[in-house]
């Protein structure tokens, strides 16, 4: 085959088909072996929490991968008490692992039923599971989510959500752990698109103009009949560039719940949530109120790689076959110095008109927030 130059055309090297390309999901004129957007910064990843309602085992795990840094990854961990224990992978994403298995290092997912049921499984020494995940209602699509810092998109991304049980097996450093669907519960996520991944960007103008304050809430709420979601985010001023409230039924039935009202109380000298009111309103403009008490918490920023943990980061080229096993004490004052200052994933327990529920309190608030009444960086709640 020759171009109208007359030299050779080829394919670049690389560019092969993958196994996803048999099926028809193609989404753009590319080989899924691509993603549509050459931003380094796009990823694909899961979230996932499972706790025993007490908080006295409380895991957090999800896996990712990263296309255009060609990074593939996972990470899990277990807080009981005042020790934490994480563990994570990395390897390199090749074009053959763009597929249908979600594998890294001793870490898989295995879809048994898609938007039902899930099967976790980690394979290390100090932390392990077999863990099975089945929903109680059926995942719901969030409304997209966009940051912008100046011109530039930092966040651009669309998530789904559902409730549900876990039943399996886990150990931590040496303590076997039965997980009964009957007490074990959570929630998680899938999202994808745009968000801060591996390395740093340049700072650039965001270094000399930086954003003078964070708030976020993100709320999903496991009830007997019912699943609520609720998700905030609030400039310094307030002004909310995100704000979605939905009950899923069971039954598949989903509702819009209006604008949130959000009244949190913080521990006196901290902001260190200890309550919170979210008022919301039905379609028939009934009002619907829910009470969450924040329990055992974890710092996504402490060994699960989110935004400032300074181990390990998602998407960061750690190398081929790489896993680091790591082994917090909450009690240490050099953690918790610097817990305040990243989202915080509190197990709640909720009722709302008289119905109990379980799920996930996220939370962030650092740096100015008008509405908290917080006026730089340093305040906390009197």
């Amino acid at each position: 085959m020759t171009d109208t130059s007359g030299r050779s055309a080829r394919f670049a090297p690389g560019l092969t088909p993958v196994p996803l390309d048999e099926y028809p999901i193609h989404q753009s004129p590319l080989s899924l072996s691509r993603v549509a957007s050459s931003d380094k910064n796009f990823y694909d990843r899961c979230y996932l929490n499972a706790h025993d309602r007490d908080g006295g085992t409380f895991l957090v795990t999800g896996l990712g991968v990263y296309p255009n840094l060609g990074v593939i990854d996972a990470y899990a961990t277990v807080r009981r008490g005042d020790a934490q224990r994480s563990v994570r992978f990395s390897d390199a994403l090749d074009n053959a692992g763009r597929d249908l298995t979600q594998q890294v290092g001793g870490y898989r997912i295995e879809v048994v039923e898609p938007l039902r049921k899930l099967r976790l499984i980690c394979e290390h020494e100090d932390l392990g599971f077999d863990m099975t995940w089945t929903g109680a209602a059926p995942a719901v699509l969030e409304a997209p989510h966009l940051i912008m810092n100046g011109a530039k998109p930092i966040v651009d991304a669309q998530r789904f959500a559902q409730v549900g049980s876990w039943e399996g097996a886990m150990h931590v450093d040496g303590t076997d752990i039965t997980v009964d669907p009957a007490v074990w519960t959570g929630t998680r996520d899938r999202s994808w698109g745009i968000r801060p991944v591996g390395d740093a960007d340049p700072a650039g103008r965001a270094a000399a103009e930086p954003n003078n304050g964070f708030w976020w809430l993100y709320m999903p709420l496991r009830f007997d009949d019912f699943a609520i979601i609720v998700i905030v985010q609030e400039e310094p001023n307030g002004w909310r560039t995100l704000n979605d409230a939905v009950r899923v039924w069971n039954d598949g039935r989903t509702e819009q719940l209006g604008w949130p009202r959000i009244d949190i109380r913080y521990r006196s000298g901290t902001r260190h949530p200890v309550s919170a009111r979210i008022e919301l309103t039905t379609p028939e403009g009934k009002p619907l109120d829910i009470e969450v008490t924040p329990g055992t918490f974890i710092a996504l920023h402490v060994g699960a790689g989110y935004g400032g943990d300074p181990d390990w980061g998602h998407g960061q080229w750690k190398g081929r076959d790489w896993s680091l096993s790591s082994s917090y004490d909450l009690s240490d004052p050099g953690i918790t110095a610097r817990v305040p200052y990243g989202v915080l994933d509190h197990v709640g327990h909720a009722r709302c008109n008289g119905a109990e529920g379980w799920g996930l309190f996220e939370h962030a608030s650092f740096g100015r927030h008008d509405p908290s009444g917080f006026s730089d960086w340093s305040a906390v709640a009197p």
